[in-house]
């Protein structure tokens, strides 16, 4: 493969000049911000009223082969279900924990391909250990997550304790920008909306 130099030499033999080319922007998002991005616009399609997460599964291509967010299973009404987090008669049918498929679980089962090693998953919230289970017998490697505000509990130090056993890398991400805006009004000069 030709270096930069080489490849300077032939663009001004066919006559480009790279001195008066507009050049790439530079406030493009890096892998890890657009993964992670993806992964709380999906959250953005849970119907939980107290936490929305989001899952985005990476190949080492950096190619997307799974999404998920948390939810009820399919064709387990949404409207039907409890959505609480506590019961006030003391049962744990009324609150949505029995329920619930977490956005990790969804991403594992929604993948389009035959299997997951190596890939890497980028999750709004650091996986219960259920999750860090799912994600440790699927193949894949690393975990980039956003919060860890549950961090303090067992079942989220069950998952670290699995993670490090099991040779999962695993990522705080540190944003650095605090916010994307997705803004559907610059894009309807160029697209039509229906």
């Amino acid at each position: 493969m030709p270096n930069e130099t080489e490849i300077n030499e032939i663009l001004k033999e066919i006559g480009f000049n790279p001195e008066i080319t507009i050049k790439k922007r530079q406030d493009y998002l890096e892998w890890d911000e657009y993964f992670l991005a993806v992964s709380i616009l999906s959250s953005q399609r849970s119907k939980d009223p107290n936490t929305q997460v989001g899952a985005c599964i990476v190949n080492d291509e950096n190619k997307i082969v799974g999404i998920g967010y948390n939810g009820f299973p399919k064709n387990c009404s949404d409207d039907l279900l409890p959505w609480s987090r506590t019961s006030s008669k003391g049962s744990i049918l009324d609150t949505k924990y029995p329920f619930v498929c977490h956005a990790e679980m969804n991403a594992i089962l929604n993948k389009n391909e035959a299997n997951l090693k190596n890939c890497t998953i980028y999750v709004s919230m650091f996986p219960c250990n259920d999750c860090a289970k799912l994600i440790i017998q699927s193949g894949i490697r690393r975990v980039v997550y956003l919060c860890d505000k549950y961090a303090h509990t067992e079942q989220i130090q069950a998952s670290k304790i699995m993670f490090k056993m099991s040779g999962i890398q695993v990522e705080q991400f540190v944003p650095k920008r605090k916010k994307i805006v997705i803004d559907f009004s610059t894009l309807e000069a160029d697209v039509q909306i229906n």
